[in-house]
């Protein structure tokens, strides 16, 4: 069972270019239905059944998971046995006969204007390093990025004259999306100030190891740079931003994902249209979206009363 499993990791890494961190959860996840099917006399994946599959998700249950992570695993058997029947190693697929749990929606809750004004605020533009939060945190709201996006951002992908980014999104498909002129600016400061200083500062080490036991490369082409020359971590990065939040006031929880929230958001209160945030954020069909982006109230309400007849004044 180990080497169908270690094929499919190969599978998602060289023809789905999955993430490191998408990569292991599979790994880790589908050994630990594997651990339990071994434990009820099964050797082999086709083997498996519908019975057994629910005895391990009332296991879980039992086991307090959230309905979220059980769906997240039923997801990862689906896709590994639909990877199997392909290659006929199976003849069937049992979780085909399985029914997610019904997750409720939650989105993030958008950052208000005020609040993502006051948080582009927080970096000082004095050192190396707040010039390059500040033009990470422009880039990230202005332009609706995936926190791995921004974080995979090489210099050559920037083209400030005329104010775009090429983005590698999911599936290693690429878009180009635009930042604003506050954005460009802030960008602007950081590749002609900001990054110089920060990988004269890492030569000047005398070419010594990061932490990480990598080397720093003679020409890093990473657009964002710790202070080793190397590419910024996720972790790294989420940090500065909760910190950033303290400092400009906000006392509820900002990640990543939520200035991305709040870039669609805000667009839609604009007055932009669903198909151009689609195609802005990278989603492949307009149903996604829909989902991950909230039309506010205040759109709601001015719709309402720009189009009912009953609601127009003078009516």
């Amino acid at each position: 069972m180990q080497e169908q499993l270690d094929a499919y990791v190969k599978h998602l890494v060289a023809e789905r270019n999955a993430s490191p961190r998408t990569v292991s959860n599979y790994r880790r996840e589908i050994l630990q239905f594997r651990t339990f099917a071994e434990s009820q006399g099964i050797g082999e994946w086709g083997a498996v059944t519908p019975a057994l599959l629910r005895q391990w998700l009332g296991e879980l249950h039992k086991a307090g998971y959230a309905k979220a992570s059980v769906a997240r695993r039923i997801s990862e058997l689906r896709s590994f046995y639909a990877f199997m029947r392909v290659r006929g190693i199976v003849e069937a697929n049992p979780v085909q006969a399985i029914l997610s749990p019904r997750l409720p929606l939650r989105l993030p809750r958008p950052v208000t204007r005020d609040e993502v004004e006051r948080l582009l605020a927080a970096p000082g533009a004095s050192t190396p390093q707040g010039q390059r939060d500040a033009a990470m945190l422009e880039l990230l709201y202005s332009a609706g990025l995936r926190v791995s996006e921004l974080l995979a951002l090489d210099v050559a992908d920037v083209s400030l004259s005329e104010g775009q980014v090429r983005v590698t999104g999911k599936g290693a498909k690429e878009r180009v999306t635009l930042i604003g002129r506050r954005g460009v600016e802030a960008l602007r400061r950081y590749v002609e100030d900001g990054r110089g200083t920060l990988l004269a500062e890492a030569e000047k080490s005398g070419g010594k190891a990061a932490p990480d036991g990598k080397w720093l490369p003679r020409r890093p082409t990473a657009l964002f740079l710790n202070r080793f020359g190397q590419r910024l971590s996720v972790s790294m990065f989420t940090r500065s931003l909760a910190g950033y939040a303290k400092a400009a006031g906000i006392e509820h929880q900002v990640t990543p994902h939520m200035l991305r929230h709040s870039f669609a958001t805000h667009l839609l209160d604009g007055g932009a249209d669903l198909r151009t945030v689609q195609e802005l954020m990278g989603h492949e069909s307009a149903g996604t979206t829909q989902i991950y982006t909230q039309v506010s109230q205040k759109q709601l309400k001015d719709t309402v009363l720009k189009a009912h007849p009953r609601a127009r004044k003078g009516q």
